[in-house]
């Protein structure tokens, strides 16, 4: 057979492949000769052809069937075959493969080399790809030459003991005695990675980090010996002197000196010597104040090192190239908050940055900007992001929008000012803004009382000007057919009003509806405007004719709108002015309660809303808001505090839980007044100033099981709560037996009107599987007049990615529960 061709003759012939097809079929040709010359197990030439084989694998072309081969030159006792071997097994084995473990033998053989070169391949080789089984085989060798004298082999030692470590965390107590040394070594690159590796073993395990504490004033030298060397033309990098290695130290000092007071007071002086030592003329040296500037933000630094390194980063926001700006950008956002008045030294530049060209450095510069508004600088911050949004792309302006309204909700110095802000970005970008703007908006505006003439007036000269941000027309709708006879009256105290007639404002409102720019909630707001001034205006016959022509609208919202004010029209027109009446002031919206003011189309409604975070207790309110919904006078609903993460009103739920329940416990009381109540005090007794349960003490009273169905099992504890006998302290315990997990697990209850219930948050939403836990929650109950317990229950969950829904009653507690 004749001799295959060379490596560099086949890097030729398919540089010469002018098209994919040609190059395709070299490949194909020379690996059909490659086959057949491992069929006839030709040592001669197996190292050039593992070669050829890693060069087409390197091209992208499959090259597994060499693997063997690769095993074949391992076991040679030539170099120049050992060292090809190796390569190839890095290139194409893996631990996924079984291949890899007929390697073990020959790389411990080849770690016990008398040539170091030949070891240092064998620890290459285990360094890259040696799995958790070679791994343990072979950490021993490793161990040994950690030890050795030899720099050469002691660097490739650090760094197959890092893999060894990072595939069988428990053997690093292993290389714990190896490691005293190291640091002592002279040769940069056996330090190098002994510092790599002393970083690994710190991250990865707590004791091994307070064991390596003692060496901070170790590592404090080395780095000190190296910003104050002279020149060394070995390990100079554009002046500076090994940066690579001193980036390692500082990464390592950041570890060792987080939450640490001694290791941190023993490298502030370093700190802050690397800090005002370091070139900033080359990229080497903003690389080395960027590591220096992140370990004095994470250790416990002094807080003139602080100023110092955030000034570092003031520095870089002026440097031209755009990499480091971002560096800078993103540092400034992580440390704002425990540094405020640090960053708020270099406002004026990170502002300019919004100015800059690169997508990246602007956004990063809009969230910091963000973060650095506060009371005192309001004004000016969002001047400057008004100015921003004006002109900046349509990627930002929603992001930029958002927090403008945030910012001014926290800050605003005034009602006008606020007010304004929202005006004008609902003027520049109302199309990009959030869905619940509109809302809060007229929100604001409904309790600015003295604020509503200014604000309908320039909200009805934006109309002239443009309809088509659709957010502002629907507010400025809003707002007209609220405080319309404002409008007409001419009485403005805060600018100089305008003269404007009913008939104008009419025929604004009817553009709109008319208009291709508005969108179906637009018209909504329009003719719900219109239908408003009819008790405001005179032109009450022109607000009966367009008010009727949309009874026909094909826009099915519109239609039953105007059909339903037609019939205010006709057949309750004496209730038409209580009912059109201005909107009285709202309360604000909240996410971590159980009543939520709602807002659709301008009009507001209570709704009860699951909270996203319970709150331990009840709000005082809450009970009653509940029964002014429900409307039922012979039963008590419960607060649900529940975990589940599921959102919707949990009126209806209650409803029909209690829609059967027939329960008598004396007389019923009068209704439910409209006016919020307090909740009766014993809900909250001892919340205040002592833990929950401090006052309760366990009485003889024996467990119940109060359902036991599908493999829910709901078990009923009792405690008795001192100074007040009359409150039974009941704890619930759910568990489930079948063979999967119980997730969205609700429980809610409901008890006669002679008795007072209060249902605290669940420890878990989700019950296990095959009695592996329990889900437990408080319930409370006030029953001063010992009458017995009766409880209507109320499960819901998910099991197997199905919602079961279960009632019960629950009426045999035992006499000891509330006598």
């Amino acid at each position: 057979m004749p001799a295959p061709i060379r490596l560099r003759e086949l890097i030729r012939t398919i540089r010469t492949a002018r098209t994919q097809a040609e190059e395709r079929e070299m490949i194909q040709k020379e690996c059909a000769a490659i086959r057949s010359s491992f069929r006839e197990e030709d040592n001669t030439y197996r190292c050039r052809n593992v070669a050829k084989l890693l060069y087409m694998h390197m091209l992208g072309y499959p090259a597994h069937f060499g693997q063997l081969e690769c095993l074949k030159l391992i076991a040679s006792q030539k170099f120049t075959d050992k060292r090809i071997g190796y390569l190839g097994a890095m290139l194409l084995l893996d631990e996924r493969q079984d291949v890899h473990l007929l390697m073990t033998n020959c790389i411990k053989n080849d770690l016990n080399h008398s040539t170091q070169y030949v070891q240092g391949l064998a620890l290459c080789t285990l360094g890259c790809m040696g799995s958790s089984e070679m791994c343990r085989d072979l950490a021993g060798e490793v161990e040994k030459l950690l030890k050795t004298s030899n720099s050469y082999l002691r660097k490739k030692a650090a760094l197959c003991a890092v893999h060894v470590i990072r595939k069988v965390p428990e053997l690093m107590e292993m290389f714990l005695p190896a490691t005293k040394n190291l640091l002592s070594e002279k040769n940069h690159g056996v330090l190098h990675t002994s510092v790599v590796l002393l970083t690994e073993m710190c991250e990865r395990s707590p004791d091994m980090l307070a064991h390596f504490r003692k060496l901070v004033p170790q590592l404090v030298r080395i780095l000190k010996n190296l910003i104050m060397s002279g020149y060394s033309p070995e390990h100079d990098v554009s002046g500076i002197s090994d940066p690579f290695l001193q980036v390692r130290i500082l990464r390592l000092l950041r570890i060792l000196g987080k939450s640490d007071d001694d290791s941190s007071e023993a490298m502030n002086d370093i700190l802050a010597q690397v800090a005002t030592n370091t070139e900033t003329s080359k990229n080497v040296g903003n690389a080395i104040l960027y590591e220096t500037v992140l370990t004095i933000m994470d250790i416990k630094s002094e807080s003139g090192l602080r100023v110092l390194a955030i000034n570092i980063l003031g520095r870089f926001l002026l440097n031209n190239d755009k990499n480091i700006r971002y560096v800078a950008l993103t540092s400034l956002l992580k440390t704002v908050q425990t540094d405020h008045n640090a960053v708020q030294r270099h406002r004026s530049t990170i502002v300019d940055c919004l100015k800059d060209l690169d997508v990246s450095i602007k956004r990063r510069a809009m969230e910091l900007s963000f973060a650095l508004v506060n009371g005192n600088n309001i004004r000016g911050m969002m001047k400057e992001l008004l100015y921003f949004l004006d002109s900046c792309d349509p990627e930002f302006k929603a992001d930029c929008a958002s927090g403008v309204f945030l910012a001014a909700e926290k800050y605003a110095p005034s009602k006008r000012w606020h007010i304004d802000t929202i005006m004008r970005v609902l003027t520049t970008a109302g199309s990009y803004v959030r869905d619940d703007s509109v809302p809060n908006l007229i929100q604001l505006i409904t309790n600015s009382v003295e604020m509503h003439a200014y604000t309908v007036q320039r909200l009805y000269k934006a109309l002239l000007d443009d309809i088509s941000q659709q957010p502002l027309v629907q507010v400025a709708s809003w707002c007209i057919g609220e405080y319309g006879d404002l409008l007409v009256s001419g009485q403005c105290e805060e600018e100089e009003p305008i003269q404007v007639t009913e008939d104008e404002v009419l025929d604004v409102l009817e553009g709109l509806l008319v208009s291709n720019l508005s969108t179906p909630v637009t018209r909504g707001y329009s003719l719900t405007a219109i239908m408003k001034l009819s008790t405001r205006f005179s032109s009450v016959n022109r607000i009966k004719k367009v008010v009727s022509i949309y009874g026909s609208s094909i826009d099915v919202e519109l239609q039953q709108r105007a059909v339903e004010y037609n019939a205010l029209f006709k057949k309750y027109d004496h209730m038409r002015p209580a009912l059109l009446e201005r909107m009285p002031i709202m309360e604000k919206s909240t996410t971590n309660g159980p009543t939520e003011i709602v807002q659709t189309n301008g009009e507001t409604e209570p709704s009860v809303v699951e909270p996203k975070h319970p709150p331990p207790v009840t709000q005082p309110n809450q009970a009653n808001n509940l029964l002014d919904l429900l409307d039922d006078n012979d039963v008590v609903p419960v607060i649900q505090t529940t975990m589940s993460t599921k959102t919707g009103s949990h009126g209806g739920e209650l409803l029909e839980l209690l829609s059967d329940l027939s329960l008598s416990g004396g007389p019923a009381p009068a209704p439910v007044p409209s006016v919020p109540t307090p909740q009766p005090s014993f809900l909250l007794d001892g919340l205040s100033s002592q833990p929950l349960f401090n006052d309760i003490a366990t009485a003889a009273i024996p467990p119940m099981t109060a359902y036991n169905k599908n493999g829910l099992k709901i078990d009923f504890t009792f405690e008795r709560a001192n100074p007040n006998p009359n409150i039974a302290v009941i704890t619930i315990h759910a568990s489930n037996s079948t063979e999967a997990d119980m997730t969205d697990f609700v429980f809610q209850a409901a008890v006669p009107k002679t008795f007072q219930l209060q249902l605290l948050s669940p420890s878990s939403n989700v019950v296990p599987a095959l009695n592996q836990g329990t889900v437990t929650q408080v319930i409370r109950v006030l029953n001063p007049q010992k009458q017995q317990l009766r409880m209507r229950i109320k499960l819901t969950y998910t099991l197997k990615g199905s919602p079961v829904q279960d009632l019960a009653e629950v009426n045999n507690f035992p006499p000891q529960s509330w006598q």
